[in-house]
């Protein structure tokens, strides 16, 4: 159980501007768990609901047990960025009825949430030819100013104090999208 202290977060935000977070990146992915035709068809089925070409993703190990190789592309991902990664990610969560549980936050405010069928995504119609998948949606927060971490002059660590809590990851969620978060 998370205690949210919303309104404290909300005026700390008000007061200072660069610790008010937001999103970095969102990436789906879908893992179909072998190579060939039912992998083609997440693909395709990726690129038409985001409008941009994913990429595929290969096995890190071999498992017999499944009849997966290492080297074996067996799921395929797509990230956004901007304005695409709101707008998508506000589709996304109507799928979940914009719930989401606290449990779905990590302790750095990013959530994940899977969607069982494609198709309760709105605007999306089921499409005989390609079928029906699962997919998992991870959305990164960060707040401005966490560019000093990746850039390559003079990269610095950043400070614990500039770094996203869960709770206010979980404020984040509940003010932009209006999420209910079950459990906060």
């Amino acid at each position: 159980m998370v205690s949210v202290n919303r309104d404290a977060i909300l005026m700390d935000w008000e007061a200072h501007p660069m610790r008010k977070p937001r999103i970095s990146k969102v990436t789906i992915n879908i893992g179909v768990g072998e190579s060939g035709e039912r992998l083609t068809k997440a693909e395709r089925m990726l690129e038409s609901l985001v409008g941009q070409k994913p990429i595929r993703r290969r096995a890190k190990q071999t498992n017999r047990d499944f009849g997966i190789r290492r080297g074996e592309p067996i799921a395929v991902k797509v990230t956004l960025r901007g304005k695409k990664a709101e707008e998508m990610l506000k589709r996304l969560l109507a799928a979940v009825d914009n719930r989401l549980k606290a449990g779905n936050f990590d302790e750095h405010g990013n959530f994940c949430f899977g969607i069982e069928e494609h198709i309760n995504i709105p605007g999306v119609e089921y499409d005989p030819e390609i079928g029906i998948f699962g997919m998992d949606v991870c959305v990164t927060l960060e707040r401005p100013g966490f560019r000093v971490a990746k850039r390559k002059r003079q990269r610095h660590k950043i400070p614990r104090k500039h770094k996203l809590t869960k709770e206010e990851g979980i404020v984040f969620a509940m003010e932009e999208f209006k999420v209910e978060v079950e459990g906060a």
